[in-house]
């Protein structure tokens, strides 16, 4: 794997904070001007277009800032972009999971449309908290040891091949769920919600509502699904910047992804196959890194052709399903 010294300076990651934070800002305004609403599928479009508008425009400023640099120069610059976009086309495509989860804790609680916008806006920024400390403690182990990298791969082939199996046709049950029959042992928590409030007044003591626990159980949920995604990226580059800035953009990005495939979340039906292929394709490539070297635009066409390759297919059985 060819690396280059990290491009993350202090300035870079002064902008990279400010640009986050003056989206982050323009979205909390946007939702308190609007109020608790059902996201429509227009409105979900054109905050997509926004999110990925603005990590091009990132993309490319990082570009030029590192072109005209003479320490680093066009070739550096045209690796590290790659590197980014591919981290953030393999994150973007692993969140797509989270989605039938978010599915699946929103349909337990019962919580109504207009009131989960608040909700991800919310778990986007214990996201992006959560994936930062991660990620460089990541950054650290893989610095200070390199072999981990082939645990990282190891771990990433596993988790493939195990997503290859059959699932079973049951769902999962939240209600016996452990950790949140404990956050309902450990939180005192109101049966009914108070409108889009984490916490309500009742017999004068300040409580949480069940969009509380909403909330928590998709931070974990975030957890859990970093564990694979954020090995996958430094399968990449381990440059911590832009294992942070592809991961962060991404992130930010979700909560708009998810009002725009909801309802079409059981169409993917063969999505898994391809989210499978994509961590057993980057498990092998970090366990072969040292004998082989696979480029960044093959990774990143391998990434784009299994994801395609299997949406694709799930949209054509539905169809053909459904007419029959």
């Amino acid at each position: 794997m060819t690396q280059y010294p990290s491009v993350g300076s202090p300035m870079f990651y002064g902008i990279f904070f400010i640009a986050v934070l003056i989206m982050i800002a323009i979205d909390m305004v946007s939702l308190k001007k609007n109020g608790a609403h059902k996201v429509s599928i227009k409105e979900a479009l054109a905050w997509s277009g926004i999110w990925v508008a603005v990590s091009c425009a990132f993309a490319g400023w990082l570009y030029f800032e590192l072109a005209g640099n003479p320490a680093y120069g066009a070739v550096v610059a045209k690796e590290k972009v790659l590197e980014f976009f591919t981290g953030y086309v393999l994150e973007k495509s692993l969140a797509v999971d989270n989605i039938f989860v978010f599915l699946m804790i929103f349909g337990y609680f019962k919580v109504e449309p207009k009131f989960q916008h608040r909700v991800l806006l919310y778990g986007v920024f214990g996201a992006i908290v959560l994936r930062a400390i991660m990620i460089f403690i990541g950054a650290t182990l893989v610095q200070q040891f390199e072999w981990i990298l082939y645990l990282f791969g190891a771990f990433l082939l596993y988790t493939g091949i195990h997503m290859m199996k059959p699932e079973s046709e049951e769902e999962e049950d939240l209600s016996q769920n452990k950790i949140l029959t404990l956050l309902k042992k450990v939180i005192p928590t109101s049966p009914q919600f108070d409108g889009e409030k984490f916490f309500t007044l009742e017999n004068g003591k300040r409580i949480a509502t069940p969009l509380l626990l909403v909330l928590i159980m998709i931070e974990l949920s975030d957890v859990i699904f970093a564990v694979d995604s954020i090995p996958a990226i430094f399968a990449v580059t381990t440059d911590p910047f832009i294992v942070l800035t592809s991961n962060i953009f991404a992130i930010l990005g979700l909560r708009t992804m998810y009002f725009l495939l909801a309802d079409f979340a059981e169409r993917f039906i063969f999505l898994k196959y391809g989210l499978a292929f994509v961590l057993s394709f980057i498990g092998i490539k970090m366990l072969i890194m040292h004998w082989v070297h696979i480029p960044i635009s093959i990774s990143l066409s391998v990434v784009f052709g299994a994801l395609g390759a299997s949406i694709l297919t799930s949209l054509v059985y539905t169809r053909q399903q459904e007419k029959k």
